[in-house]
C-alpha cells in the first residue's frame, strides 16, 4: 500500500528537503504544505490545512511531519503588547498548530484502526535554551518534545508512534540571519563538528522516523547538532 505523508512547511529549508527526499519514491505519496495553504497563526489554520491534506491525499494520511515553524526575535525590552504578541504568534505556529495536527491525526488513525506515525521537528533549544530574544522559541520546542513523548506513551498500544528530532543550527533561511547576527564563524566554535547541519541531513532522519524506525523507538528524541549539545 502506498504510504501517504503530510509535511508542513515544505516550501523551504528542512521541509523542502523532506519533500525532495520523498519525491522519487514510488511507494510514497507525499504532500507538503506551505504558508499559502493555511495561516497556522490563525485558530482555524491547522483545521484548514488538515482538510486540504485529506483532500489531496484521497482521505487518508498515514504520517504527519510537523516541520512548519517561525524563529522571530522578541527582545526583552519590547513593550508588553509587542512582547506578548510575539509569544502568542510563535506558540500558535510552532506548538499549538502542531498539537492540533497531531490530534487530528490520532483521531483519524483511531477511527480507521490503522495506526500511524508522527514526526515532530523540534530543536536543540528545547534542551539547552536559546538567546535572550528567543525565550518563546525555546519554550515552543520544549513543549513539542514533551507533547511527542506524551503521544508516544498514550497511543503506542494502538500502533500510533511518535518521534521528535532536535536539530541544532541548520543551513536554512530561518537560521542564516541569526548566524550572521551572532558572529557566524565565532558561533561555529561552539559546534565540535565545525559546521551547521545541511537540510538534507535532517530530512534523512525525518524520513527514517516516518518510514523505517522500529516501533520500539517510539518516544525517541533524536539530536542532530554536531555535538554542540550532548545529553
Amino acid at each position: 500500500m502506498t504510504l501517504h505523508i503530510l509535511t508542513t512547511g515544505a516550501t523551504r529549508g528542512i521541509g523542502k528537503a523532506i519533500a525532495d527526499h520523498f519525491a522519487d519514491r514510488a511507494e510514497i505519496r507525499h504532500w507538503g504544505s506551505g504558508s499559502a495553504d493555511a495561516d497556522l497563526a490563525r485558530r482555524d489554520g491547522a483545521a484548514t490545512l488538515w482538510q486540504t491534506a485529506l483532500d489531496r491525499l484521497d482521505g487518508r494520511i498515514d504520517v504527519v511531519i510537523n516541520n512548519a515553524g517561525v524563529f522571530e526575535a522578541q527582545p526583552l525590552d519590547d513593550d508588553d503588547d509587542a512582547w506578548l504578541d510575539g509569544w502568542e504568534r510563535t506558540l500558535a505556529i510552532n506548538l499549538t498548530a502542531a498539537a492540533q495536527l497531531c490530534r487530528f491525526a490520532v483521531r483519524h488513525w483511531q477511527a480507521r484502526g490503522s495506526g500511524g506515525r508522527i514526526v515532530n521537528i523540534a530543536s536543540r533549544a528545547a534542551h539547552r535554551g536559546d538567546s535572550p530574544a528567543h525565550w518563546h522559541y525555546a519554550a515552543s520546542k520544549g513543549g513539542m518534545v514533551a507533547m511527542t513523548k506524551t503521544i508516544a506513551r498514550g497511543y503506542a498500544g494502538e500502533g500510533i508512534l511518535a518521534f521528535a528530532i532536535s536539530p541544532g543550527f541548520t543551513m536554512t533561511g530561518m537560521a542564516d540571519d541569526y548566524l550572521a547576527s551572532r558572529g557566524g564563524a565565532e558561533l561555529l566554535k561552539d559546534i565540535p563538528l565545525g559546521r551547521v547541519a545541511a537540510p538534507d541531513e535532517i530530512a534523512r532522519i525525518a524520513a527514517f522516523c516516518a518510514t523505517e524506525a522500529p516501533p520500539s523507538m517510539t518516544g525517541a528524541v533524536i539530536d542532530a547538532n554536531g555535538a554542540s549539545y550532548v545529553r
